[in-house]
């Protein structure tokens, strides 16, 4: 019995694991009716799962047009459930981006300042170096470029430490994406990271229906094996009572299977 009880849960886990991920997928590429999506969504992953159940145990009973409507709709539920997957995994690398890439832009923003005020800083320094043009001016002017640069450090130091964070969270998939994929695409993490989407949609929704038709499938085969041997003790029994040693008509025939002729049979009362 374990072996109907643990596919079936196995199942019954996967499916639902698969169908949160693809009603919250779902309602992310509709923002717009975000409970509609909801509710149609769990209604519909609900329905894949019954619908598999019946047509696995009555495949052979239903017409042919209900079978081969009921084998299409489950795929199309499969492919609309890794659509949601797809999405909703899609959303969260793409989140990481947004962040990872507002950082950055900031990072270069501050940079491109720090060049600015080196380049002013250096050119200060030589005109003061020089007594032609040295002043109490420049050297006030240099003192403010020092202090710019201090400011302009210490905003950068935070997002260096935030940048270094989202580096190491993307780190295993830039790892699978340089395996894969030449650093010269400026695209080769997306394309990764749509790999392994990939990967998980193929092993995610299907794997979950065939464990529930296997789990089916056992049941129907333990059933059959309980029902076999109660057939074979009415045979037996059957083949007892054949056998039984009884009197009958059979004890009134000669050896050549004719019925010994009435008036030869004594009647137990005139015995002597």
């Amino acid at each position: 019995m374990l072996q109907v009880i643990f596919p079936f849960l196995t199942a019954i886990a996967l499916s639902g694991v698969a169908a949160y991920y693809s009603v919250i997928g779902l309602a992310q590429i509709f923002p717009g009716s975000f409970w509609p999506i909801v509710i149609m969504g769990s209604t519909l992953e609900l329905a894949k799962l019954v619908t598999v159940s019946w047509l696995y145990n009555n495949w052979n009973e239903t017409i042919r047009l209900m079978r081969y409507y009921f084998f299409v709709a489950v795929l199309l539920l499969m492919l609309i459930t890794s659509m949601g997957i797809f999405g909703y995994l899609s959303k969260a690398h793409l989140e990481t981006n947004v962040v990872l890439g507002a950082n950055t832009v900031q990072l270069k923003t501050l940079q491109q300042q720090e060049n600015i005020v080196k380049e002013r800083l250096d050119y200060l320094l030589k005109r003061a170096g020089d007594p032609a043009t040295a002043s109490r001016k420049i050297d006030k002017q240099i003192q403010e470029a020092q202090q710019e640069l201090k400011e302009i450090n210490e905003k950068k130091l935070p997002l260096l430490s935030e940048e270094n964070k989202l580096a190491a969270e993307i780190g295993p998939i830039k790892y699978i994406a340089e395996a894969l994929y030449t650093k010269d695409d400026p695209n080769f993490i997306d394309k990764a990271v749509r790999a392994v989407i990939m990967i998980i949609i193929v092993v995610f929704d299907p794997l979950a229906i065939l464990l529930l038709v296997a789990s089916n499938q056992t049941y129907r085969k333990l059933k059959e094996n309980k029902e076999t041997p109660t057939e074979s003790k009415k045979a037996i029994k059957k083949k007892k009572i054949d056998n039984s040693t009884a009197p009958s008509v059979e004890l009134f025939t000669k050896d050549d299977n004719e019925v010994i002729p009435k008036s030869k049979i004594v009647n137990i009362g005139e015995m002597p």
